[in-house]
C-alpha cells in the first residue's frame, strides 16, 4: 500500500513543475493513462508567461475515474488536485479529460 502523506511530501519536494503534476495525477489517477507536455515557451510574453517558464500546460488524462462527470466537474477536480500548484505559478492549463470509453470511441 502507498503512504499518500509520504507520497505527497516527496512531490512537493521536487523542484520540476512538470514532474510534480504528472506525480500528482497518476497519484489520483493510478489505472489512467496521464500526458503532461510543458507548453509555455508557446506563452512567451502572454499574460501569466514567466521568465524560466513552467507556467503553461497540456494534460490529457484518460481514467475510468471520470465515469459519470460532466466536463466541469472533471475539470474542476483536476484543478483542485493541481491548487498548490496555481498558488506558486502554473498559470494554465489546457485539459483533455476521458474515460476509456470516450478515448476509444473519440480517437
Amino acid at each position: 500500500m502507498v503512504d499518500s502523506a509520504a507520497e505527497a511530501a516527496k512531490i512537493g519536494a521536487m523542484s520540476n513543475r512538470q514532474d510534480r503534476i504528472e506525480d500528482t495525477l497518476r497519484l489520483a489517477f493510478p489505472t489512467g493513462q496521464v500526458r503532461v507536455v510543458d507548453d509555455s515557451a508557446k506563452h512567451a510574453g502572454h499574460a501569466g508567461a514567466a521568465v524560466g517558464g513552467q507556467t503553461h500546460y497540456s494534460v490529457t488524462i484518460v481514467a475510468p475515474e471520470f465515469a459519470g462527470q460532466g466536463r466541469l466537474a472533471r475539470s474542476r477536480a483536476v484543478h483542485a488536485l493541481l491548487d498548490a500548484e496555481f498558488k506558486t505559478g502554473l498559470h494554465a492549463l489546457a485539459l483533455i479529460l476521458r474515460t476509456p470509453e470516450e478515448a476509444a470511441r473519440d480517437g
